[in-house]
């Protein structure tokens, strides 16, 4: 019988996330998290992923508009939201473990 995924929602969040290159953030703990922007069809999120690659080991392309509208740093504001370098509020949707792989989803505030 297969085994059902362990989900753990956490509430630990990085204290900052820097750009380091397309698609990738670093955190102070030098862990990279891509980023995917997604369509939601309304407001913007942003899927962020936990991955135990070094950085100089990943190669990903991307659209430099993606790139260029992304912000350089996300500083962790209060316990459930970020600001990011662009003066914007994203708030945390949710922030999980699942099995091996961390993911936290960012949704941009309206009134950002």
């Amino acid at each position: 019988m297969a085994e059902l995924p362990s989900t753990v929602h956490l509430t630990s969040h990085p204290v900052y996330l820097s750009n380091h290159g397309p698609l990738m953030y670093e955190d102070e703990n030098q862990r990279t998290w891509l980023h995917f922007v997604m369509d939601t069809g309304g407001d913007l999120q942003v899927r962020l992923c936990q991955m135990n690659i070094p950085c100089e080991h990943i190669t990903i392309t991307t659209s430099p508009l993606t790139w260029n509208t992304m912000p350089s740093m996300w500083m962790l504001h209060l316990s459930s939201q970020y600001l990011d370098s662009m003066g914007r509020f994203w708030r945390i949707v949710h922030h999980v473990m699942e099995d091996d792989m961390e993911e936290m989803i960012l949704e941009l505030m309206d009134d950002s």
